[in-house]
């Protein structure tokens, strides 16, 4: 066990200086003041001298097996390893594929969501990718959910050159699919929309919602800050009870499109209900331009580090943490129905991320094992490299 001392605790709810035990992965117990604990039970003190103790950031959109491939198959994303996560306080992820759901396939992010899992990191993915029809492990969607335990939902692409370009259709039988399976199971059932910039928008979610009986939670379009027009649609969609997933991914001056930061600022400032917004990172995703013509001009890798960095400038622009800590933390959980992660709380998981001084992260433990210490890794993959 480890009892953690002084902590200034963000539950996310501010609740000051409290002291939590910690004990088979989770929280045992909370409170101000310091319990006696009886000798010889081997109980490890870590005082952590009044930082700032918050949840686990809960990432639901990483490319655990990398992304990419749209400029040959030389240009492939390696990989994550585990500290490419913990690192930046990153605790949970769902995993998925884009672009090429060819020659990645859901059975190897299964593999990748239990080799993480056997680390310590809270493990899920999203079944299919960008084309249709899905590609699945059983044949359909509603079956990896029912008979795959790490499944929580599906995943396809809509307003992007690189999709199935899906008619409204079959758009409603893969959600259909994704909602039934969720009813089964007891897990989210949603459908992660990959929304591209194409100037379509978001119009066939509206369609489907509108013509069709699948609850509007349904639907989850991801990358909706990549456009200010596309952003100013997704915020009207999470009026009528969707959630929409701002992205962590740089933005150049000029660009038009919104910094996650500005993003989640102009949601709540909007009226929108701050309970349906989520914040991911597309690590390990390449992030191309591409010319009238469809090909790459430019590449970048989307970053893990985007969740703490956006944290940051969240606070550093007046946002309380309480609140801004919701879209990465509590608002992702409740979405993907993971009851026991997204919030620090007697029974919860022991997923805890201390702040430094300067607001980066300090330490950082997932299930109650110590995976970032002072800045840190502890805990690495077999085969990750030494850098820290």
């Amino acid at each position: 066990m480890k009892l953690l001392l002084n902590a200034d605790l963000f539950d996310p709810t501010s609740r000051g200086i409290n002291h939590l035990l910690i004990g088979g992965g989770r929280v045992l117990w909370i409170g101000p003041d310091r319990p006696e604990m009886p000798v010889g039970m081997g109980v490890e003190v870590h005082d952590v001298e009044g930082r700032r103790v918050i949840p686990g950031l809960v990432d639901l959109h990483v490319h655990l097996t990398g992304g990419g491939g749209e400029a040959g198959h030389g240009s492939k994303v390696p990989p994550l390893g585990i500290s490419r996560f913990t690192r930046h306080g990153v605790t949970s992820v769902v995993g998925l594929l884009g672009t090429d759901d060819a020659t990645r396939h859901p059975r190897e992010l299964v593999a990748a969501v239990h080799g993480l899992r056997t680390l310590g990191l809270g493990a899920w993915c999203w079944t299919a990718g960008y084309h249709h029809p899905p590609v699945t492990i059983t044949g359909t969607v509603r079956g990896d959910l029912a008979a795959i335990d790490c499944i929580l939902g599906a995943k396809t692409a809509i307003s992007d050159h690189r999709s199935s370009q899906p008619t409204l259709d079959e758009l409603l039988r893969l959600a259909s699919e994704a909602h039934v399976g969720g009813l089964m199971t007891g897990k989210a059932g949603v459908v992660h929309l990959h929304v591209g910039d194409g100037p379509r928008g978001l119009a066939l979610v509206r369609e489907a919602i509108a013509t069709s009986e699948l609850p509007a939670r349904v639907f989850h379009p991801t990358h909706v800050n990549r456009k200010r027009a596309l952003f100013d649609e997704a915020m009207e969609l999470a009026r009528g009870g969707s959630w929409v997933d701002v992205t962590a991914f740089p933005v150049a001056e000029g660009e038009d499109a919104w910094p996650a930061d500005e993003a989640i600022i102009r949601y709540l400032d909007s009226g929108a209900p701050p309970e349906r917004v989520t914040v991911s990172s597309d690590g390990g995703g390449c992030l191309p331009m591409f010319d009238g013509e469809g090909r790459v001009t430019q590449m970048d890798i989307g970053d893990p580090a985007g969740l703490p960095a956006t944290l940051a400038a969240l606070v550093a622009r007046g946002v309380p943490l309480a609140t801004a800590l919701l879209p990465f933390t509590t608002n992702p959980a409740r979405l993907l129905r993971l009851t026991h992660k997204g919030s620090v709380r007697v029974d919860g998981d022991a997923d805890l991320v201390v702040l430094g001084l300067d607001g980066g992260v300090h330490d950082v433990m997932c299930s109650g094992a110590w995976h970032v210490r002072a800045g840190k890794v502890v805990v690495r993959g077999s085969f990750e490299a030494v850098t820290t």
